[in-house]
């Protein structure tokens, strides 16, 4: 039977599998170097220049990075050498860990970031990912609890400890776990189309570019405060609303501990301080914190419509926001928020479209996280030996 194999920080307790070994990184790779620490300067054209935030998710962003003179170039790629098949990990920063899988022929320069050189005679490049990626967690956890600011020295990414498989399974290994991210980048394309299509028909619906079929007609801007009611929780206070039925405090501070929720109804809830401002749809029963805005008696408009038109504006309340350090909004910057009034009919159509959206992207998003959980557990089996894969001889023999 297989002895269970566990993570321990970066290592591993316990013998590895049958035809296993364990080996240090250093002897695993022919190289294991960082970029540059110095900090050149970028330019707007040239060689591409990575950082720490540029290396995530086993990818390396090259649309959004930075870029070098030849010149500046030339001197950091001299010491780290980045080519296809390298692993790039950060090794210093809140990204700590985060991996990169280099798949370009191009030359680019490093800052931050420490690099890999399997071993091709020993080490599968994409099994060195998979195997990085399934305790990267682990790894940044163990260094993040050092309190100071988060770092991998070169001294201990050479002694991380490479569990290695046969050279043939390593690659079955590998072949097996690609195929599982090629399925979740195939949803992940999915859901950033359909929030692409989504921001698109905001942007023509909830601004009158484009009206609907049998839709037509004046309309007009008005403040969210006509159309709909406001209010904001308090930690000292009580008053009844005008249908009697509400109180309004701050349970979580409120002395009596009464039962009594403070709505129940259809609202819009948005944080008020030091966040995005997203903005949440909600019908039921909920508490409201005192810097909690909610928005609702829907009487002439249609809820979801204003939801989505808040969402559409959320650039205005940041726009409008106070504080220097933690951004906070004011009841006033609310009451003037614009929405397009529009007759309710329309409005309950556009609501349906966007609504449309939502459900394809939450059933997509269940897809990707059921994706993602069921790769993750295979890794857990595949990458520590608990559950073998069989070569073909022709493969072993490769």
């Amino acid at each position: 039977m297989t002895p269970d194999l566990e993570f321990k920080g970066a290592g591993f307790v316990g013998e590895p599998p049958k035809g296993w070994s364990i080996t240090p990184a250093k002897l695993a790779c022919t190289k294991i170097t960082d970029g540059t620490h110095d900090t050149p300067t970028p330019t707007t054209s040239g060689h591409p220049y990575i950082t720490a935030i540029h290396v995530k998710n086993g990818r390396i962003d090259f649309e959004n990075c930075l870029y070098l003179s030849n010149e500046d170039h030339q001197e950091v790629y001299k010491r780290c050498n980045p080519e296809k098949g390298d692993l790039a990990i950060v090794n210093i920063g809140a990204g700590v860990a985060n991996c990169g899988y280099v798949d370009v022929d191009f030359q680019f320069s490093m800052k931050n970031v420490a690099l890999f050189k399997p071993n091709p005679k020993i080490l599968n490049h994409l099994y060195l990912l998979h195997l990085h990626q399934a305790r990267q967690k682990r790894i940044a956890h163990v260094v993040r609890s050092g309190g100071a600011q988060p770092f991998l020295s070169l001294q201990d990414l050479r002694k991380l400890p490479i569990l290695l498989p046969p050279l043939s399974e390593q690659k079955k290994i590998a072949e097996i776990l690609s195929t599982w991210d090629r399925a979740i980048e195939v949803v992940e394309r999915l859901i950033e189309n359909s929030q692409a299509q989504k921001k698109a028909l905001m942007q023509q619906l909830l601004t009158g570019k484009k009206r609907l079929p049998g839709f037509s007609g004046e309309w007009e801007v008005v403040p969210l405060t006509d159309v709909v009611r406001i209010e904001t929780g308090s930690s000292n206070r009580e008053d009844s609303t005008e249908e009697g039925e509400f109180t309004f405090f701050d349970r979580s501070t409120d002395v009596r501990r009464s039962d009594r929720f403070l709505f129940d109804t259809e609202a819009i809830i948005v944080g008020g301080e030091g966040q995005e401002f997203v903005p949440k749809y909600f019908i039921g029963k909920f508490d409201l914190h005192q810097r909690a805005y909610a928005i609702f008696n829907f009487k002439e408009v249609n809820g979801q419509y204003i939801f989505y038109s808040i969402h559409y504006n959320r650039h205005l309340l940041k726009r409008f926001s106070v504080g220097s350090t933690v951004a906070s909004l004011r009841m006033g910057t609310f009451k003037k928020l614009p929405i397009r009034l529009i007759p309710k009919s329309e409005q309950e159509a556009i609501a349906a479209i966007l609504r449309n959206y939502d459900l394809k992207l939450e059933k997509q998003n269940r897809i990707l996280k059921r994706l993602k959980s069921e790769k993750s557990a295979l890794m857990q089996q595949l990458l520590t030996g608990k559950r073998r894969v069989k070569i073909d001889e022709d493969v072993a023999n490769a």
